[in-house]
């Protein structure tokens, strides 16, 4: 069947291996810009996008054809074969094996735009791994089953 309409909205967070500090900020538009093609490419639509030294938000309404693990991995496997043809690392550059995904409805939409472009901002304050964790803690939370009286 067909799907004419659809509401497919996601935060990806994608990590460098071993949460490295990688991603450089001469080179961070750069990478952003590629991933925003990759995905536009990819009849879905990038939002917002940022790329910090050990990780990268964003937020795109994905094709129904595309599952999140398949547009994930098309992303991982295009950017991390760009960032090293071009050599946007010091070393050799990967992404860790696995990636997060996180539902978004459509009223959060500029909510999330807005956390993922104040990045800067908000890891002055938060560290990747304390906002990690907090992130696993909430969705964990939300998608516990109800207890049936």
């Amino acid at each position: 069947m067909k799907i004419e309409y659809n509401n497919l909205y996601t935060h990806f967070i994608f990590t460098t291996l071993h949460r490295l500090p990688v991603i450089v900020e001469k080179h961070r538009e750069r990478i952003e810009k590629y991933i925003t093609g990759i995905v536009n490419n990819n009849n879905s639509h990038l939002y917002a996008i940022y790329a910090n030294p050990e990780h990268v938000h964003f937020l795109a309404s994905r094709s129904p054809k595309l599952s999140e693990e398949m547009l994930a991995s098309i992303v991982a496997e295009s950017s991390q074969r760009f960032i090293n043809q071009n050599k946007l690392c010091d070393n050799q550059f990967a992404w860790q094996e696995s990636a997060s995904a996180f539902s978004v409805s459509k009223s959060d939409i500029d909510r999330v735009c807005k956390y993922i472009l104040n990045q800067p901002e908000h890891h002055r304050k938060v560290s990747f791994a304390e906002e990690y964790e907090e992130f696993i803690r909430f969705y964990q939370k939300t998608l516990k089953p109800s207890k049936k009286h």
